[in-house]
């Protein structure tokens, strides 16, 4: 990926970590009323505030594909696919970001901007798409009535951003990416 590319990422996407993620991974399980729900439509009247979309090129498609496919791994229904899928788009645009040098003034990596100092797992394996996937999922698993809150509050319980509404403008293309290939 060129060094301006990188820049982008980490001006509109990067700095929305910002005081976010420090917590790790919350340790939690799936009970019996959230598998109940897998299966489920996905819901689109939570959409709050004005959408932003990208254009997607294929790596970006293959890790939404990716992120779904752990979603499924996981037993969790269309719903915490959107919710990754949101979070993704907002700190990497759906790019697997590695190590950033200057430019990234935390040890943050891969599709969720996670870090090893804060628990999210090792270099490898949080640029392990399903890895990094089902850590973020792990924690959503946590956060009681993850379902029916808005996506911006789920993502950001989980995250714990410095720009915590900033979720909420992907939630369309998110919602779109999961109709589009959740059966695919």
């Amino acid at each position: 990926m060129n060094t301006i590319l990188r820049k982008s990422i980490l001006g509109v996407a990067g700095l929305a970590f910002t005081g976010g993620v420090f917590a790790g991974p919350i340790a939690g399980h799936v009970d019996a009323a959230h598998a109940a729900t897998a299966g489920k439509p996905v819901a689109v009247a939570s959409v709050q505030g004005e959408q932003s979309t990208i254009s997607l090129n294929g790596e970006q498609t293959a890790n939404a594909k990716a992120i779904i496919a752990a979603t499924k791994k996981a037993g969790l229904p269309e719903r915490a696919a959107v919710i990754s899928i949101a979070t993704s788009l907002q700190e990497s645009k759906l790019e697997n970001l590695g190590h950033l040098g200057d430019r990234n003034d935390h040890d943050s990596l891969g599709l969720f901007q996670q870090r090893p100092s804060s628990g999210w797992g090792t270099p490898e394996q949080i640029t392990d798409p399903e890895y990094s996937t089902l850590a973020f999922l792990k924690g959503l698993k946590q956060v009681d009535g993850w379902q029916d809150m808005p996506l911006t509050k789920a993502a950001q319980t989980v995250q714990v951003s410095a720009y915590p509404d900033a979720y909420a403008q992907w939630e369309k293309q998110a919602t779109d990416l999961v109709n589009q290939h959740w059966n695919s």
